[in-house]
């Protein structure tokens, strides 16, 4: 079985954020396939179902961000998922608004969701889908407010095609594997060259 762990914030207040786009990727997947029913289990909604013959478990910790690690290792504990199987989907203001990166034992860079995750499983050395929300672009305004905003109507227009494609990366991630997944989907900015920069 893989886990993928969407992160974010639960309530209906932080429903539309950039820090919640993680949930909203999850979400814009289930979606596609038919909308497999989500229920609470380890202080997390989770959605049970397979990719071709591969078994799945989509994950939004509802703990807080700074709290996702403890849902993320209680459910690998249950299950008795190994590291290798777990992908983690986030916000990252470090790249622009559409960019995708994906990377493997990196450092937390900041997000309170991977710091609590590596301290919960006591390493880094899993997946982490990366989505870019970029940062404000007024220098002087607080990066941790900023992530905290609904995106703007600009965004938004290409939030659908964005999420969209965070999805395909997620069944590549576990079809292909991380090396192919990186080279396919790895991509700058919205509004920036297409091809697949170095990851």
């Amino acid at each position: 079985m893989w886990l993928v762990a969407g992160l974010g914030n639960p309530g209906g207040k932080y429903a539309l954020t950039r820090h919640n786009v993680g949930f909203m990727a999850l979400d814009a997947y289930a979606t596609s396939i038919g909308g497999p029913r989500w229920k609470e289990e380890r202080q997390a909604f989770v959605t049970r179902f397979k990719m071709e013959d591969v078994e799945v478990l989509f994950a939004k910790p509802q703990t807080f961000m700074n709290k996702s690690g403890e849902s993320v290792r209680a459910l690998m504990d249950y299950y008795k998922i190994p590291i290798e199987n777990l992908i983690v989907v986030h916000d990252e203001i470090d790249i622009g608004f559409g960019a995708i990166k994906i990377h493997k034992n990196r450092g937390p860079g900041g997000h309170n969701g991977i710091k609590s995750l590596n301290e919960q499983l006591g390493t880094q050395d899993y997946v982490r889908l990366k989505l870019g929300v970029g940062r404000p672009a007024n220098p002087k305004m607080d990066v941790a407010a900023y992530v905290l905003q609904a995106f703007s109507n600009e965004e938004e227009a290409h939030l659908h095609d964005f999420l969209g494609v965070a999805g395909d990366a997620i069944e590549s991630l576990i079809f292909d594997g991380l090396s192919k997944a990186a080279t396919k989907f790895t991509r700058g900015p919205v509004g920036a060259p297409t091809q697949a920069q170095e990851s």
